[in-house]
């Protein structure tokens, strides 16, 4: 448990998911866990956190707080219709207003998102990254996800979609946060 920065209100201390993204051989996969905890104790081992937006054109991931992940979704999804699928420009103005406006930015959780052409994670600190190697990831098992798609692109003949089972099959075998429980959205 830890208190808020007002001191007044206890909270459970939230571990989440691991969301992965890969670009690769011409083909974007996006894929999460289906693990929810709360505090200690695993509540749910089939969430569904990846989805398609933007007339399928777009794919996208959360970890962290289930609700808060949601109502990020809801904001991004309005944000590409107002810029006609526009990636970046409605990931850049996403950020913005989670970063200023006081109600978004209480918002725990964090965004991996992609098209055909870019691959970004967006936090609620303004943050809008496009990692160098088309991988990206998220949430409690991140690094050992990371780790083992950077040697499965170099190391083997897999497609994006194989890198990123895998890959996350590997982050749960070390991470008590994430599950075998896998889902995976591609774009050719």
């Amino acid at each position: 448990m830890h208190k808020d920065s007002g001191g007044e209100r206890l909270t459970a201390m939230t571990n989440s998911t691991t969301i992965l993204a890969v670009k690769h051989k011409g083909q974007v996969a996006l894929g999460g866990d289906g693990q929810v905890t709360l505090d200690k104790t695993v509540i749910k081992n089939t969430a569904k956190k990846i989805r398609t937006m933007y007339k399928g054109k777009v794919i996208s991931g959360f970890a962290g707080s289930a609700a808060d992940g949601l109502t990020l979704y809801e904001k991004f999804e309005a944000k590409l219709e107002e810029y006609n699928g526009n990636l970046v420009r409605s990931a850049v103005e996403l950020a913005k207003d989670w970063r200023t406006d006081k109600v978004l930015r209480r918002l725990e959780a964090m965004l991996v998102i992609a098209d055909q052409e870019h691959l970004l994670m967006v936090s609620g600190n303004g943050d809008v990254l496009e990692p160098d190697d088309n991988i990206a990831s998220v949430g409690s098992g991140s690094p050992y996800a990371i780790a083992a798609a950077k040697a499965l692109v170099k190391y083997s003949e897999l497609s994006a979609s194989e890198i990123v089972k895998e890959a996350l099959g590997i982050a749960a075998s070390i991470c008590i946060y994430t599950n075998d429980r896998i889902s995976i959205e591609t774009l050719p």
